[in-house]
C-alpha cells in the first residue's frame, strides 16, 4: 500500500506541473484552465493553486468572496480562500462518477466578485487499477452427458472490470484438469470472453461432478484477477450393471429366531445415477420353495428377513440366490448366493429317564450296592447337548458312569436308619449350553430297619430315695429305655438282675413291669434296720438277635421320725423318777447331775436337746441344752428347802419332734454327816466301764466272769482311796465316731453291726460310765476312751475320767 501511495503522489505532482504549464498557455488563448488528477486521491489532498494560475493576489481573495461552485456533479472539491489552493474534499471514484465512459472530467466554476470574474476549471479524473475483474455469479453450473465426445465447446460466462483501458479483463484462466481446458476469444468492442473445451471423454461412475477455478485477470499493474467456480455435472447413462458387495455370503442365525428377525441387508450398487441405478431385488428360480416359504425378500430394500419357524433338529442349511436389477432403458442385473446355516440354541431340555430303582433297602446294605441305574439325553448338539448328571451333597451315595448317557446310583457311606429314614434323592441334568438348561426327578429310597441298636436308658445310674415306712406295692420311680429301632426291635422288656441280700432276693423285696419299667416296693422298709439297696436292671429289646443293656439302680432308704428318744441317764430302777442327794455346801457350778437320751433315728430326727419342763427354783439350778448337764447357779442357802423337784424333757429335731422325760428328786444333807461321802464322791474313776447296770449283766454271764470283775472292783476301791484333786476345764460335749474297717487302739471296744447306734457317757456325781443301747446285727463302731484329767472339773475339785465315742454312717 505505502508503495502504491508514493506512485500516486509522484503522479499527482507530475500532473500539476504540467497543469501549471497548460494554465499558463490557457490564461494566453483561453479562459477555461484544465487539470488531471488520479481516482481515489486522499481528502485534503491540494490538486492546483489557483492565485498563482490565475494570477490572484492572496491577500484579496477573502475580500473578493471568492468560491467555488460544481456544475452537475457532487462536491468533490473545494478552495482554499487563505492559500487560493484548490483541494479534495471528498474521496472520488472515476468508475461512480462516470460509469464506463473512457474519459472522466469534473468542471467547477470560480467566482470572485470586486470585480465579478468568473474562471472556468476543468479537472479531468485519470483512471487506476483499483478494481478486480469479477464474475456475474460465484458459480457457473455445466451439464455434460458421460457420452459427450472429447473436442466439444461450451461458453462460460465472462467477467467485468470497472476499470478502463489497460486496466479492464486482459485473459481468463482454468485450473489444471485432465478432461477440461479453456479458449479466450476477444469481442467487437475488445471485450474478452472464454470457451470451455472438452479434452477427454467423461465416466460418471469414476467423476460424477468437476469442480474447476476459471481466473479472470486484467491488465493493470500490479495485475488485478477474480475467479469463478465451474461446476461440471456429469449426466449417466446406463452403462453399469448392479453390483453386490460378495459373491457368496454364509449368514449364521440361531433357531427360534421370531419371525421378523433381520438375517441380511443386502446392498447392490449401481454406478449408474436416477434410474439407472434404481434396483430392485428377486428370488432366482434356483431358490427353493422351503426357503421362500421360510425367509422373505423386501423386493425395494433387500432385506432378507425370517418369514417362517427355524429349527435346528429340522433343518440346519437354507441355500437361496438373489438377483439385482436395475430400472434402466436397457435394464442390467447382477447375482449372488446365501446360504444360511441355522445355529443350534439351547432350546432343548435334557432328559432323564429312571431305568431301575430299588426301595426299600435294608439299612445294613452293603457299600457299593447298586441302588439304580439311570439315563440321560439331549436333542441339542455342541455344548448344547453335553449334560451331566449329579445328586445333592452331604448325601451317602455317588454316581458312577457306566456307559454312554447311563449312571449307576451306589452307596458310598454307611446308612442308618435312626439317622434318617429315607432319602428324598434328586437326579438333577444340566447341559453346557449358556444359559444351561437342566431337568430334575426326585425318588424316595426308603430304609428298613435292622436291629442295631441296643436299648438305651436316659441315666447310666439311678439313685432313688425312699421314704421309710412306705406303703408295700408304692411305685419308686419309672426306669424307661429307648431304643431307636422299629417295631419287634423297639419293644423293650424290663428285668432285674437277681442279687442276694442276707439270704434275701431282690424280687422279693422290689418288682419291674416288664412293659413299662416302673419299679415297685414289695415290702415297709425300716431304716434302722435297712437303709440302701444296691442292684441291676435290665433292658432286652424283641429283635432277633434280642440285644440288651442294664443301669444300676442305688435305692436309699430316708429315715423319719418313727422313735422317740428314751432316756438312758440318770438310771432309772423303776418309773420315771429319779431320786439324788447334794451336800448344802456345794459350790456354784457344780454338777448336779446329767441327763441323757437316746433317739435311734439319724441324722437331725436323733439330734436331741433338753429343758426343764418344770423346776422347783429356776435361780438355783441350770440345764445345757445340748449335753443335758445340770448345775447350780448358786450357792444354797438356809431358805432353800431341802427337796427340790427337777422334771426335764428330751426332744429330738424331728417333724413332728418327739420327746421323753425324767423326774429327779434332789435332796440336800448336812455338810457334817456327808463330808465322808463328799470326799468320796470327789475321788476320780481312772476306768468306769463296769457301773452297777454292767456288774448285774457280768454277774449273768458266768462265775469266770465274776472272778475277774471282783478283781477290776479291787483294782477301783484301792485307787478311791488316794483322791487325785483335779483342775480341768468344764465338761465338754460327749462325741461319737464310727468308722468300717478301722485299727482300733486301746481302750477302743468295736462291734460289727450294719447300723451305727451312739454310745453314750453317763456322768453322774458318782461317776462316770458308758450306756449302750443294743444295735440291729451287723452294725460296726468304735468307742474311743480319753484319759482322764482332759475335759471335766467342777467347783468341788470332784473330777471324773472322760470317754469320748465317735460315731459314723457306714454306708
Amino acid at each position: 500500500m505505502k508503495t502504491k501511495k508514493a506512485v500516486v503522489t509522484m503522479k499527482a505532482k507530475r500532473y500539476v506541473l504540467v497543469v501549471f504549464f497548460l494554465s499558463f498557455v490557457r490564461k494566453i488563448s483561453t479562459s477555461v484552465t484544465h487539470y488531471s488528477i488520479p481516482e481515489e486521491m486522499k481528502e485534503g489532498s491540494v490538486v492546483a493553486n489557483l492565485a498563482t494560475d490565475l494570477s490572484l493576489d492572496v491577500k484579496t481573495l477573502n475580500q473578493r468572496k471568492m468560491r467555488l461552485d460544481i456544475i452537475a456533479n457532487k462536491k468533490y472539491l473545494d478552495v482554499n480562500k487563505e492559500t487560493g489552493e484548490l483541494y479534495v474534499v471528498e474521496k472520488i471514484d472515476r468508475e461512480n462518477i462516470c460509469s464506463a465512459k473512457s474519459s472522466c472530467y469534473l468542471r467547477v466554476e470560480i467566482i470572485l466578485e470586486s470585480p465579478l470574474r468568473i474562471f472556468n476549471i476543468e479537472v479531468e479524473i485519470l483512471d487506476m487499477n483499483d478494481n478486480a475483474p469479477q464474475f456475474r455469479r460465484d458459480a457457473i453450473h455445466l451439464d455434460i452427458s458421460e457420452a459427450t465426445s472429447k473436442g466439444e465447446r461450451f461458453s462460460l460466462s465472462n467477467a467485468v472490470d470497472p476499470d478502463n483501458g489497460i486496466n479492464s479483463v486482459k485473459t481468463y484462466h482454468l485450473s489444471e484438469s485432465e478432461y477440461f481446458d479453456i479458449e479466450v476469444q476477444t469481442g467487437r468492442e475488445g471485450s474478452k470472453f472464454a470457451n470451455l473445451i472438452l479434452k477427454k471423454t467423461l465416466d460418471r461412475e469414476e467423476y460424477s461432478v468437476h469442480n474447476l477455478i476459471l481466473t479472470a485477470v486484467d491488465g493493470g499493474t500490479p495485475a488485478r484477477s477474480g475467479t469463478a467456480s465451474v461446476i461440471v455435472r456429469v449426466l449417466d447413462t446406463n452403462d453399469n450393471a448392479p453390483n453386490f458387495n460378495k459373491v457368496n455370503y454364509n449368514i449364521n442365525i440361531m433357531e427360534n429366531s421370531p419371525i421378523g428377525s433381520l438375517v441380511i441387508d443386502l446392498n447392490a450398487t449401481d454406478l449408474d445415477d436416477g434410474s439407472n441405478s434404481d434396483i430392485t431385488y428377486s428370488y432366482s428360480l434356483y431358490t427353493s420353495e422351503k426357503t421362500q416359504d421360510t425367509f422373505n425378500l423386501s423386493p425395494s430394500t433387500g432385506e432378507i428377513t425370517v418369514k417362517g419357524m427355524l429349527n435346528y433338529e429340522d433343518l440346519r442349511i437354507y441355500d437361496m440366490e438373489v438377483i439385482a436389477t436395475d430400472k434402466g432403458a436397457s435394464a442390467l442385473s447382477g447375482q449372488c448366493s446365501i446360504k444360511v446355516l441355522v445355529a443350534d440354541m439351547n432350546d432343548n431340555h435334557p432328559e432323564i429317564s429312571i431305568k431301575s430303582f430299588q426301595s426299600p433297602v435294608k439299612e445294613n446294605i452293603e457299600l457299593e450296592t447298586v441302588i439304580a441305574v439311570v439315563s440321560v439325553s439331549d436333542k441339542d448338539s455342541g455344548d448344547n447337548g453335553v449334560v451331566d448328571l449329579h445328586i445333592p451333597d452331604n448325601m451317602p451315595f455317588t454316581l458312577r458312569e457306566s456307559s454312554d448317557n447311563y449312571y449307576e446310583l451306589v452307596v458310598s457311606e454307611p446308612l442308618d436308619r435312626e439317622k434318617a429314614p429315607e432319602y428324598d434323592i434328586t437326579f438333577t441334568v444340566t447341559d453346557r449350553g449358556s444359559p444351561p438348561l437342566s431337568d430334575n426327578e426326585t425318588m424316595t429310597l426308603e430304609l428298613l430297619d435292622v436291629n442295631d441298636n441296643v436299648p438305651q436308658f436316659p441315666q447310666s445310674f439311678y439313685t432313688i430315695r425312699v421314704m421309710e415306712n412306705n406303703a408295700p406295692g408304692a411305685l419308686l420311680s419309672s426306669l424307661t429305655a429307648f431304643d431307636p429301632d422299629l417295631h419287634e426291635n423297639q419293644y423293650l422288656v424290663y428285668f432285674i438282675l437277681e442279687k442276694e441280700i442276707a439270704n434275701t432276693s431282690m424280687s422279693m423285696l422290689f418288682s419291674i413291669n416288664p412293659e413299662n419299667g416302673n419299679l415297685y416296693a414289695l415290702k415297709t422298709f425300716d431304716y434302722e434296720i435297712e437303709n440302701e439297696f444296691l442292684f441291676h436292671i435290665e433292658a432286652r429289646d424283641s429283635g432277633s438277635p434280642p440285644l440288651s443293656s442294664n443301669v444300676t439302680v442305688h435305692i436309699i432308704i430316708v429315715d423319719q421320725n418313727d422313735n422317740a428318744p428314751v432316756i438312758v441317764s440318770p438310771w432309772r430302777a423303776q418309773g420315771s423318777v429319779v431320786e439324788e442327794t447334794i451336800p448344802r455346801s456345794t459350790d456354784k457350778g457344780s454338777l448336779v447331775a446329767k441327763v441323757i437320751a437316746l433317739d435311734t433315728d439319724s441324722v437331725h430326727n436323733s439330734r436331741i436337746t433338753y429343758q426343764f419342763l418344770q423346776v422347783t427354783d429356776a435361780t438355783l439350778f441350770s440345764l445345757d441344752q445340748y449335753n443335758g448337764e445340770i448345775r447350780t447357779m448358786r450357792m444354797f442357802s438356809y431358805r432353800d428347802p431341802r427337796h427340790q423337784r427337777l422334771i426335764v424333757v428330751a426332744k429330738d429335731n424331728g417333724e413332728p419332734a418327739l420327746s421323753a422325760t425324767v423326774t429327779i428328786k434332789l435332796s440336800t444333807l448336812e455338810t457334817a454327816v456327808n463330808k465322808a461321802y463328799s470326799d468320796m464322791t470327789e475321788v476320780p474313776l481312772e476306768y468306769d466301764i463296769f457301773s452297777d447296770l454292767n456288774l448285774y449283766l457280768v454277774i449273768g454271764l458266768g462265775s469266770v466272769s465274776f472272778l475277774l470283775l471282783i478283781t477290776i472292783l479291787v483294782t477301783i476301791v484301792l485307787k478311791c482311796q488316794t483322791p487325785k484333786p483335779s483342775s480341768a476345764a468344764p465338761p465338754c460335749r460327749n462325741s461319737v465316731l464310727s468308722e468300717r474297717n478301722s485299727t482300733i487302739a486301746d481302750s477302743t471296744l468295736v462291734s460289727n453291726d450294719a447300723y451305727w447306734y451312739s454310745m453314750f457317757l453317763a456322768e453322774t456325781r458318782k461317776g462316770k460310765m458308758v450306756v449302750r443301747q443294743p444295735v440291729p446285727k451287723g452294725s460296726r463302731y468304735i468307742v474311743s476312751s480319753l484319759p482322764r484329767g482332759t475335759g471335766l472339773t467342777n467347783t468341788s475339785d470332784s473330777a471324773a475320767s472322760t470317754l469320748q465315742v465317735n460315731p459314723t454312717i457306714l454306708m
